[in-house]
């Protein structure tokens, strides 16, 4: 059977919208993250043979016209059209697969992510052409539907299911989580055979490069966190090492472009041993000589760890700090110390690690002077790139219900974004407003990145390391308007 997986068109007008980033908007920096999870969903379903037709409407900067085109020219003999979504796309997203729905009415169309997984019955809710919502980890969920669908089955024995219904919806079995994660097929084999890396830009990354995922779920109860709120939950499960490193393998062999690849896990580095056994498998087959690699690292790894990642390959690596007060960091459930984050920073320093640190201001407990104390660790930090955002509260997570709760959020979903795609901040409090932690931000950023210290750190890893100059340049072309203006 013939199934459509479509990352829809949104905003196109104004750029690429990367509806796959934790926080989905089109960003300041440019950056394009890989539809992953639709990737992996695809990537298993035609390994389980059926015929996949892939449209990535972000990635080629597509309108609406110019999507539904290539899926009349592409799909109209599919029977399953699987649309990724977020929570500021989604009633565009709906739309979309309604249109298509309107043009092959005898489709079945399901949504899946984060936002639906959250918002099973109100997402339904906007449209009876909608058949049902992936709740949770989809790519079982998928395979199940597309098999029950060509064999003419009934769809409500497939688990992992909102089914919409003529007086109500009905949630079918939950699935359980995917637990061999090596059943499921390279993202990268899949990106090679439909997609263009190319398209694709992160900032802290050698361009061009590709994303993966090594695990799944994270063990930790960060309360702003949505993938493991949302879709994965907290059984963290993972890749083999070998499975890992064949992939990088399969990359450096098949990408002579590529340079680096980006590991998307919520947290890489959670089991030492795992890390240790990739790390030195990278090293016997050389693959550290080819390609460079980042990843998501919690601020309790060791410098032996971080002595084995560099040797391996690793150039990056990016924590989540998100504020210099231990009261907030307790607050948001983050199980990290104030105290740990400076010996984590020399750790890097001296393994040759870089750093590209996350801070996160409007938590829980939050006023002006948790802000400044916030940006004084930066500053004191001085890693050698830093992020700075309001917090924004999706559906289906902690942060979300104390937000709705105290009536701190606005409650339309398209106020997530601006009218351009950009970040918007969707939180404000009586003591501290959404333009003051806005206004924060982007002194903080400015403050950080306009150092005649820091610049000058940025131009001496330029001349030793080219690519990085590059990359650097590219961000800043992106970067430069948001770090002048005085907004």
């Amino acid at each position: 059977m013939k199934i459509c997986f479509i990352n829809p068109p949104f905003k196109a007008e104004y750029g690429k919208f990367s509806r796959e980033s934790r926080s989905p908007a089109i960003t300041k920096s440019g950056a394009l993250y890989y539809p992953l999870w639709l990737i992996y969903a695809a990537a298993y379903c035609k390994k389980a043979g059926h015929e996949i037709y892939f449209l990535d409407a972000p990635a080629k900067q597509l309108n609406e016209e110019q999507s539904l085109a290539l899926v009349e020219q592409n799909a109209t003999d599919a029977m399953l059209f699987v649309y990724g979504t977020s929570t500021p796309s989604i009633k565009s997203d709906v739309a979309f697969a309604v249109e298509v729905k309107k043009r092959i009415p005898n489709s079945f169309a399901l949504l899946v992510g984060t936002h639906p997984s959250a918002c099973a019955e109100e997402t339904l809710g906007y449209s009876s052409l909608i058949d049902a919502v992936a709740i949770g980890e989809f790519d079982e969920t998928v395979l199940q539907l597309a098999n029950t669908l060509q064999e003419g089955g009934d769809v409500a024995s497939v688990r992992g299911l909102c089914l919409n219904g003529t007086d109500a919806c009905k949630r079918t079995a939950p699935m359980p989580a995917m637990r061999n994660l090596d059943d499921i097929p390279f993202a990268s084999e899949f990106i090679h055979e439909y997609l263009d890396p190319r398209d694709y830009f992160f900032a802290a990354a050698t361009y061009p490069s590709i994303q993966i995922f090594t695990t799944r779920g994270c063990p930790f109860r960060c309360n702003f966190c949505v993938y493991p709120q949302t879709m994965h939950g907290h059984a963290f499960r993972t890749r083999s090492a070998e499975n890992v490193v064949a992939e990088f393998e399969y990359i450096a062999k098949t990408f002579p472009d590529v340079k680096e690849v980006v590991i998307e896990d919520d947290t890489f580095t959670a089991n030492k041993k795992r890390v240790m056994e990739i790390c030195e498998l990278l090293i016997a087959r050389g693959v550290n000589k080819r390609l460079r690699w980042l990843c998501n690292a919690r601020v309790n790894l060791d410098l032996e760890t971080m002595v084995a990642m560099k040797k391996a390959g690793c150039r990056l690596i990016i924590p989540g700090i998100e504020s210099g007060s231990q009261q907030i960091l307790d607050n948001i459930n983050k199980g990290t110390q104030v105290e740990q984050f400076s010996s984590y920073v020399a750790n890097a320093k001296k393994a040759g690690l870089l750093i590209h640190a996350c801070y996160m201001v409007g938590n829980c407990g939050e006023t002006k002077e948790t802000m400044q104390a916030t940006l004084d660790l930066a500053l004191k930090l001085n890693t050698d790139t830093a992020q700075f955002f309001p917090l924004i509260p999706y559906p289906g997570t902690e942060a979300y219900d104390w937000a709705r709760k105290n009536n701190y959020i606005e409650l339309e979903y398209d106020k997530y974004c601006l009218p351009d795609g950009t970040h918007n901040t969707v939180l404000s409090m009586p003591h501290l407003t959404a333009q003051e932690m806005l206004d924060f931000c982007n002194m903080a950023r400015r403050k950080y990145y306009l150092r005649p210290r820091y610049i000058l750190h940025r131009l001496r890893v330029g001349l030793t390391d080219p690519s990085d100059l590059k990359r650097s340049l590219k961000a800043f072309g992106k970067l430069k308007h948001f770090l002048f203006s005085k907004k």
